[in-house]
């Protein structure tokens, strides 16, 4: 029988969105955890930290170097619960991560299942799983994004108002919908890089009155031209159509599958099911782009405000000593638990019906669990089975989040 709580060890990737060796938090807090062989290189990019048990980029169990999906697969009941294997498989049903952002990651949705299932099946390489992606992002400090559609409305009033806009209308007093908004954004990601080019310099020129409450755009405008290109259509796309939040820390967005989106600076939390689905169209080379027709035909119109994209904490009946939290998405594959602890403060998390992963994102103590004492600081990460209680004790300040299903 394996433990049934242990901690990981874990492994970033390199995207060039990431921030740079140790101002990436990605990489400081995964290189606290020791004798891994994880050595942070100032010259690279560290994007993601993984902790889940997806075969791209799986985490291990530190003591013995064993991949969690194996120990996972060799213990379901144990680990799982019959629950949750009824209800997901024989699978940990989300995929935990720690972001850096420094630019813009590529505009993108996540198909929704039924269309992931038909891209699998086509293109088992490109499209690696047949399930959704629906997530949340939870900002550790200042944290930027597009997210989700703006009130049609809003959108009206810029096509309105801003003349360099008409050449991406299907037509004339055009009555602003969902349909109409999809046809605008096809029109929009198909326009030749002059059309993009200069319809952009158009609006640059434009006063900053006749944007009325959007002219943060002109702000936004030339930033993410210097992260990308002035031919990129995703520039347009994302000020002209998206919402655009910053957040502080413990802010949160979700983001349904289908769901335009696009991080643009930050260190976040960040949690999906576990998949690995993705439709990018901008913010990236067009040779890189995936279909147009298929990311339009695809896109949902909700959420379609910025109040819409935000995730609110509750109060957990989980907690013992009420100082947990709860993200709660409207989706089934996990909820998101966050402890914070000043020196001396407990907490106990009482046992969960399904297989959590948690971590620490800064401060010092100790876990409890399973009738073991762990140190957990900063960066440490630990896997806890099915029908466990956890306790935590905090010497210098702590913070632990903990992704759970039951």
């Amino acid at each position: 029988m394996v433990a049934s709580v242990f901690q990981l060890q874990c492994s970033c990737n390199n995207y060039p969105w990431g921030k740079k060796g140790r101002e990436s938090l990605t990489a400081t807090l995964c290189a606290k955890t020791l004798n891994t062989g994880f050595e942070i290189d100032e010259s690279k990019e560290y994007a993601e930290m993984w902790m889940g048990d997806y075969p791209i980029l799986p985490a291990k169990c530190l003591k013995s170097g064993e991949e969690l999906h194996k120990i996972v697969n060799d213990n379901k009941e144990q680990l799982l619960g019959k629950t949750c294997i009824e209800k997901f498989g024989g699978v940990v049903p989300f995929l935990p991560k720690i972001l850096s952002i420094s630019k813009a990651l590529p505009l993108q949705i996540h198909p929704n299942k039924e269309l992931s299932e038909q891209l699998h099946k086509k293109d088992p390489e490109k499209y690696p799983d047949p399930n959704h992606k629906p997530e949340i992002a939870i900002a550790l400090g200042p944290f930027e994004v597009f997210a989700g559609f703006k009130d049609n409305n809003d959108i009206q009033d810029l096509f309105s108002a801003l003349p360099p806009l008409e050449r991406f209308l299907p037509r004339k007093d055009v009555n602003f919908d969902n349909e109409v908004l999809k046809q605008i954004c096809y029109k929009i990601l198909t326009a030749s890089d002059e059309e993009i080019r200069t319809t952009q310099a158009e609006l640059a020129k434009l006063p900053r009155e006749k944007y009325g409450k959007q002219a943060y755009m002109l702000d936004l405008l030339p930033r993410l031209q210097r992260q990308y290109s002035k031919e990129d259509p995703g520039n347009l796309v994302a000020l002209l159509t998206m919402n655009f939040l910053s957040l502080s820390a413990g802010d949160a967005i979700y983001v349904p599958a289908d769901a335009p989106h696009a991080y643009l600076s930050g260190d976040i939390v960040e949690c999906m099911a576990r998949s690995n689905n993705v439709l990018n169209t901008g913010f990236c080379p067009r040779a890189d782009a995936d279909s147009i027709e298929l990311f339009t035909s695809a896109l949902t119109f909700s959420p379609h405000s910025a109040e819409e994209v935000k995730l609110g904490t509750s109060k957990t009946e989980k907690s013992i000593s009420g100082k947990t939290s709860v993200y709660a998405p409207p989706m089934s594959e996990f909820n998101m638990l966050k402890t914070s602890l000043q020196a001396g403060e407990k907490e106990s998390i009482r046992a969960i019906g399904g297989p959590s992963v948690l971590f620490a994102t800064s401060g010092t103590g100790k876990l409890m669990a399973d009738g073991n004492t762990h140190e957990i600081k900063e960066g440490y990460i630990f896997f806890v089975g099915q029908g466990v209680e956890v306790s935590y004790e905090a010497s210098n300040g702590l913070e632990v989040y903990q992704a759970y299903a039951e």
